[in-house]
């Protein structure tokens, strides 16, 4: 049987049938790439300008509340209450935002107050004028608050200052105005204090007070509660109000 047969010119289009196809194929998953690419691209453009707008927004909010709390320690007046500001249309942006604050006389440090006498007292006497403003003695926590006193202490305050930190009960057993123990693993006596020293009181030493010592911390030394010396009071910080205004 004579079977047709099939011209060079019907072969050679056949097999550029299936080359076509894939070519085209490969085309379109080209296209498809590059036009996925540039929707990541344009929302990644879109996700940073929105974070950094609100990143910014923040920034200046924190700014902001800093600014009333410096002046607010530095002034002791009631700042004015009302900010005026560009805002974005962010509906996580309050309205109405809280700062810390301390009352006139006042200085702000780690969410505590402090406040520096300029007359002296027995140690007892001291203590009852702090409870009378609100507070107490000063318990020192820790090395950071330790330091910001004496920092203050050597640049704005001088003399010696009474804190809460007494062995008025059993001797040796250094107690703070809250009851509880003075933690020996850390403390900031002076080298030789405390000592207990009778010669001034026969009642001895069972109170403690600290000064400036220039850049070190070590400031703690017992002392007769008699003594008149300067206090330095603490209580918590309060917490103001203010309200954003857009514009």
């Amino acid at each position: 049987m004579n079977l047709p047969r099939h011209k060079p010119e019907d072969e050679a289009a056949a097999s550029q049938q299936p080359n076509s196809a894939k070519g085209s194929k490969v085309t379109a998953e080209r296209v498809a790439l590059l036009v996925l690419s540039a929707v990541v691209v344009a929302a990644a453009i879109v996700i940073y300008r929105v974070s950094s707008d609100h990143f910014q927004t923040n920034k200046e909010l924190q700014e902001l509340r800093d600014k009333f709390e410096e002046a607010d320690r530095l002034c002791g007046t009631e700042p004015n209450n009302t900010l005026t500001l560009m805002c974005p249309k962010d509906p996580e942006v309050k309205r109405n935002e809280t700062y810390p604050r301390c009352e006139e006389g006042w200085e702000h440090n780690g969410g505590k107050c402090y406040l520096f006498s300029t007359n002296g007292s027995s140690w007892e006497k001291s203590r009852d004028e702090c409870k009378q403003l609100g507070g107490d003695l000063v318990k020192i926590d820790s090395r950071e608050e330790q330091g910001f006193l004496i920092e203050r202490l050597r640049i704005t305050h001088r003399g010696f200052f009474w804190i809460g930190l007494t062995d008025s009960k059993n001797e040796s057993d250094w107690l703070w105005v809250d009851g509880s123990p003075l933690d020996k693993s850390w403390t900031f006596w002076r080298s030789g204090e405390p000592d207990n020293w009778k010669e001034k009181d026969p009642d001895g030493e069972d109170c403690v007070a600290m000064g400036e010592t220039g850049k070190i911390l070590e400031s703690w030394n017992d002392d007769s509660c008699k003594t008149e010396y300067k206090r330095i009071c603490e209580k918590e910080e309060e917490v103001g109000l203010y309200t954003i205004t857009c514009v």
